[in-house]
């Protein structure tokens, strides 16, 4: 069978794999740091140069997950100050076919494709087969966009959803809100409390800075040191954790709403598998299931976490199939 290139660029490292269809070979997939190649004046295009002289392999097509917008065909990794389009994917790489998706639209294309064993329910409900579905990105940063379609024909549009409002239903978020505000204006960054302040992986350590203010006590940790503080039990970082919960919750809800994804929500990314083990304690599926003048959330929809490392090349794979 022939094979095709994929690639996942992070804001870290890029990871590259070889597929045969949509079934991406787990052997193939090797890291490659960005800093490293950046520091050199390179880019994507000598890392995929890099691998296809390590594996030797010639492909027929390559696909790139981008963090980063993508627009008119052309990718923008501004963290990186990489461009790629794909007269350069092509160049690099011999391949006839070539795809450049953002890395949100790649989790998309890969949902149906994803073994069953990397799904966990986190709300049970309902899913309808081919029903429109939302995959939504919980990591450096926040998004999700809806996935309409099976195929050559599914469409997942671009978004930048995580940077609509917090939802404010209580005194308390509030004063959220205002505290982070006030905490983005001290740091020189636009005062704007979006979703993402909260639910992105910097969110939990600005929560937990609410919650230590709250309290009267230090503030000032990482996401990572309020983890892992919440597992000893802090009451602190259980605060923090509870508005992360119940936030998380709210959007979520508001979204299935905005969209109606019959077929589910799927929660991607890093903070999402490391919040699972606590969304029981702090009530997702109570705030999401809230009652609202329509029954629709007390009743429909599911919300399941992918915890897959490598969704986003399986979805660059199976967009690549839909093409041939």
């Amino acid at each position: 069978m022939a094979l095709n290139l994929l690639a996942d660029i992070g804001g870290t490292n890029t990871r590259v794999a070889l597929a045969e269809g949509a079934a991406v070979r787990a052997d193939a997939i090797r890291r490659y740091p960005n800093a490293e190649y950046k520091a050199r004046g390179q880019d994507i295009a000598q890392i995929l140069r890099d691998y296809l002289a390590v594996t030797g392999a010639e492909v027929q097509g390559v696909c790139v997950a981008a963090a980063g917008p993508v627009e008119d065909g052309v990718a923008r990794m501004t963290n990186l100050d990489w461009e790629m389009d794909a007269a350069k994917l092509t160049a690099a790489s011999g391949a006839r076919r070539v795809a450049i998706l953002n890395d949100l639209q790649a989790q998309g294309h890969a949902l149906g494709h994803v073994a069953a064993a990397n799904l966990r329910p986190v709300i049970e409900g309902p899913q309808k087969p081919g029903g429109s579905m939302l995959v939504v990105g919980l990591g450096t940063g926040v998004n999700a966009a809806p996935v309409h379609g099976h195929g050559a024909g599914r469409v997942v549009p671009a978004s930048e959803c995580g940077h609509v409002n917090l939802p404010v239903r209580t005194e308390e978020t509030f004063r959220l809100m205002r505290f982070v505000e006030a905490l983005l204006a001290a740091r020189g960054e636009v005062p704007h409390c979006g979703t993402e302040e909260v639910l992105a992986g910097r969110g939990l350590g600005n929560l937990y800075a609410f919650a230590a203010s709250e309290a009267g006590v230090p503030g000032g940790l990482q996401s990572a040191e309020v983890l892992r503080l919440l597992e000893a039990g802090d009451p602190v970082a259980s605060h923090a954790a509870r508005l992360y919960v119940q936030i998380l919750a709210q959007m979520l809800a508001d979204l299935a709403l905005i969209h109606l994804p019959w077929g589910g929500l799927y929660l991607i990314g890093g903070m999402s598998r490391a919040m699972t083990p606590h969304f029981a304690r702090f009530g997702l599926t109570e705030t999401f299931r809230e009652m609202r003048r329509v029954d629709l959330l007390t009743k429909d929809f599911s919300v399941t976490v992918v915890e897959d490392d490598y969704a986003a090349l399986t979805g660059c794979a199976a967009w690549l199939e839909a093409l041939a």
